[in-house]
């Protein structure tokens, strides 16, 4: 399990250091804030060394970074193993001593924290302020990426924006502050940030900063904000990057999860076994325990989808390139695979399992053919998009309807764009604004299915949970009866963090 270092002592912790693309260490990673910033290549290494800190195993590079967000449909894992950590938030009995919900307290932490060094020292450097102002501006939008996915998890947070000292220990600060200092991170973000960085993938560029803004006054709209003005600027936000054609989905949807930085990958981390740095959330930890490749490896059961959620899904070429359905069972030859429906009583969980993770990058994941496996490996080089075009197209279609107090014709292409590539027909028209916000959040729970907590904040943000459990099967690990679903839309602080802090108040029904 995660070592738990607290969020007041990250600083001081050893930081791994890179360049933007490569992942080999870079030894002014070790120097102090005092002498690190004189050149460019400092400034561009401590960026890195940002990146890094989100991207790494104890944070966001497996399947950890999503804990708590195992309260959503799209999530569930099994009923016995070594998955506790997991079920425990799939039952909504999570509890603040759980270790792996450390990753999700303590990567964004630490993403802040040496975002917040770049921003306190990079007009120090000696080189020019275009190149100054793009390391500054992929600081904010980072810092910014921390705050939103730690405000929308825990709810109330300190606000940190400066290099603080180790024994400081500052307040929980309100939600709508601390979208407060997000919002302007990316307003910062958007006039530093170049349109593009041609040719230097993993970038956060100007289109990314937009992209996230997009998502968070959509966010602002529901709970517990329920700022509903923020619509607009949601929709004028996401148009921006629809306006600038600069991304497209003329990818096929199975090929954004087998290739890296697709037509449509806004903004994504980057990872690379031979540097260090390893997906590992793609992969065995999908795989089902029960298969077995000729190999000797095996699965890992982590995670996979509720039956009701994968049952209610549309019939389309996107369902089939995200559902892995039939299992393959290794023969006593150890040879040839007995293929087997997912709900056959054969299988040990009797789920269906998420195709679209399996194969990794062109199948550094999972090695296989339609009747055999070859290899599973826990350790893959796909990058994990973050930002995908399909989430602004949906942004916009809902937040255009929700202003506008019903759907345009606009707001109809934009969802439309996403059916379509997901083989699906036009959506009917004439729907009301409710009915037509209801059809987004539906399409993107099936467009974004299993991926880094875009079902679940669409759940909170509408509180949706009574409705989630009550078509939730049977089959599914049990929640305890008289669960009181107000109190699970946000994940509770850390207990090592609320002991370091005994002025903060533990979140409700924790």
């Amino acid at each position: 399990m995660n070592t738990k270092y607290s969020l007041f002592l990250v600083f001081l912790a050893l930081i791994l250091v890179s360049g933007c693309q490569s992942l080999i260490e870079d030894p002014k990673g070790s120097l102090t804030p005092g002498t690190y910033f004189k050149t460019q290549s400092d400034l561009d290494a401590s960026v890195s060394a940002i990146y890094i800190q989100f991207a790494r195993d104890g944070a966001w590079g497996f399947t950890n970074r999503s804990t708590s967000y195992f309260g959503s449909d799209d999530f569930t894992t099994d009923p016995g193993l070594n998955k506790e950590d997991f079920r425990l938030f799939d039952r909504l009995s999570g509890g603040s001593g759980n270790l792996s919900l450390v990753a999700q307290w303590q990567g964004p932490w630490q993403g802040i924290y040496q975002a917040n060094n770049v921003i306190a020292n990079y007009a120090k450097v000696g080189s020019t302020d275009v190149l100054k102002n793009q390391a500054a501006g992929q600081a904010y939008f980072l810092r910014a990426l921390g705050y939103f996915y730690l405000v929308r998890t825990f709810g109330p947070v300190p606000i940190i924006l400066t290099q603080i000292d180790v024994n400081d220990r500052p307040p929980r600060d309100p939600v709508d502050k601390v979208y407060a200092a997000i919002i302007s991170d990316l307003q910062k973000a958007k006039e530093l940030l170049p349109i593009s960085f041609p040719n230097q993938p993993g970038k956060a560029n100007q289109m990314a900063a937009r992209s996230l803004l997009a998502d968070v006054y959509l966010s602002m709209t529901g709970w517990p904000l329920n700022q509903e003005s923020n619509y607009k600027l949601a929709a004028d936000e996401a148009n921006s990057v629809m306006q600038s054609g600069v991304y497209n989905l003329n990818t096929p949807y199975a090929t954004v999860f087998t290739t890296n930085n697709s037509s449509e990958s806004i903004f994504g981390f980057q990872y690379n076994v031979s540097g260090g740095l390893p997906l590992r959330s793609a992969g065995s930890s999908s795989v089902p325990l029960d298969e077995i490749a000729t190999n000797g490896s095996s699965g890992w059961d982590d995670y996979y989808p509720e039956i009701n959620f994968y049952k209610n899904a549309p019939k389309c070429s996107r369902t089939d390139a995200t559902f892995y359905t039939t299992i393959k069972l290794r023969q006593p030859d150890g040879k040839t695979f007995k293929l087997v429906p997912w709900d056959s009583p054969e299988t040990h969980a009797g789920h269906p399992y998420y195709k679209k993770f399996r194969a990794g990058l062109n199948g550094d994941g999972v090695s296989e053919t339609e009747t055999t496996i070859d290899a599973i490996n826990p350790s893959t080089n796909k990058v994990y998009d973050v930002i995908r075009y399909p989430q602004v197209l949906l942004i916009y279609a809902e937040a255009s309807a929700m202003a506008a107090g019903g759907p345009t014709a606009a707001s109809y292409s934009a969802i439309n764009q996403v059916r379509k590539r997901a083989g699906l027909p036009d959506l009917t028209t004439g729907l009301s604004a409710t009915a037509f916000r209801d059809a987004v959040v539906y399409e993107r729970a099936y467009e974004f299915a299993g991926e880094f907590g875009v079902r679940w904040f669409d759940i909170v943000r509408l509180q949706l949970l009574p409705q989630i459990v009550a078509a939730r099967s049977s089959a599914e690990n049990p929640i305890p009866a008289n669960t009181n679903f107000a109190q699970k839309y946000l994940a509770p602080i850390p207990v090592n963090e609320m002991s370091r802090n005994p002025t903060w108040t533990q979140n409700d029904g924790y």
